[in-house]
């Protein structure tokens, strides 16, 4: 570490290390994002391959593999393409609204971004929970 010599000096290397921090945090929204929208994807192409191989292997066998599909998988993969998109988004906001804080030294938590992921993941969660247990 080196040496402080005066107060200007302490408050930048004090500023570099917050700012620093900042995008450690924006970056972790960022890959969460990703991971929700990979996820998403994932649902979405997964039904995708269950109607292909329902017409390649014909209807009464997949039928008998698998349970009835509502097409709800669909509507759920999309909407997490679209929730980490959002995500996305809010993080870049959230992430220079802390950094004008800083410099600003005004720093006020927010926490709207934890809120959303929260709902939106138990939202998800409830419907895949209900989808699965009507299909046995």
């Amino acid at each position: 570490m080196p040496e402080i010599i005066g107060d200007k000096k302490l408050l930048r290397v004090r500023n570099r290390r917050v700012h620093m921090a900042n995008e450690r945090t924006f970056l972790a929204w960022i890959r969460t994002s990703i991971g929700i929208m990979a996820f998403g994807f994932v649902v979405e192409r997964f039904t995708l391959f269950i109607k292909q191989m329902s017409y390649i292997m014909g209807k009464s066998a997949i039928e008998l593999a698998l349970p009835p599909s509502h097409g709800y998988t669909s509507i759920v993969g999309i909407y997490l393409v679209g929730l980490g998109a959002l995500m996305s988004v809010l993080a870049f906001i959230r992430y220079k609204k802390v950094e004008r804080q800083i410099y600003a030294d005004t720093y006020q938590p927010a926490s709207i971004l934890n809120i959303l992921l929260t709902i939106s993941v138990l939202a998800v969660g409830i419907f895949l929970l209900i989808y699965l247990i009507q299909s046995i």
